[in-house]
């Protein structure tokens, strides 16, 4: 598939910006397994890496590449990673598969966040992929309310439990002309672990894979 390819293209862009006295931040989803797949061949190269979820983890220990507890790392951390909608502000939706919060964590540790997409990614308004938000299960009846206020759409995400052990809503139809405001009303409501919208720490750096090559800003 056309669109495996540019996901393939850009890892290997991003493999540029990989500085070998680092740590390297590592991302989840499809676009990751191909900057996985390339980065075993510079394994010993790097100081090691700190995984996004569980599922990164067995990735990266399936090819050899060192895993370190993100709370032991006192080196600079350069985090790559993909991302299911970006904007022209550089905010982020992210969380498509359920590993927003590990995300938050490293991006906001990372002295450099790198987002790699495929253009289809690249979008002016952010919204039409759902806005996916990890919850405390008990928060659930309370949280699905207050997401109805909003005008938003609150679907649960069957078969879903998270590397912490919470569940996920994805929100259908929320307005985000203000992504601070909602992040931040969001950020608000008891249960709430963590809100798939990153504009606080935004990325540093896009490489966008297009079929005329790599663009970036």
């Amino acid at each position: 598939m056309i669109q495996n390819k540019l996901k393939k293209y850009a890892a290997l862009a991003a493999l540029e910006y990989v500085n070998f006295d680092s740590v390297i931040g590592i991302g989840s989803g499809s676009t990751m397994l191909y900057f996985i797949q390339e980065l075993y061949h510079f394994r010993t190269k790097i100081i090691g890496t700190v995984s996004s979820s569980y599922y990164t983890t067995l990735l990266l220990q399936n090819h050899g590449i060192k895993v370190l507890d993100v709370n032991t790392v006192s080196d600079p951390i350069i985090y790559i990673d993909s991302a299911d909608e970006v904007n022209f502000d550089m905010y982020m939706i992210k969380g498509g598969g359920g590993a927003l919060t590990k995300e938050k964590i490293i991006s906001s540790l990372s002295n450099q966040f790198i987002c790699i997409i495929d253009e289809s990614k690249l979008v002016h308004t952010l919204g039409q992929f759902p806005l996916p938000i990890e919850i405390i299960p008990e928060s659930y009846s309370y949280i699905y309310q207050e997401v109805l206020k909003l005008g938003g759409i609150p679907k649960y995400r069957n078969g879903i439990v998270t590397d912490h052990g919470n569940i996920i809503i994805d929100i259908y139809n929320l307005n985000l002309q203000n992504p601070q405001l909602i992040e931040n009303y969001l950020n608000s409501l008891a249960g709430i672990v963590t809100v798939g919208l990153f504009r606080m720490r935004k990325n540093d750096l896009i490489l966008i894979s297009t079929q005329y090559g790599i663009k970036s800003f």
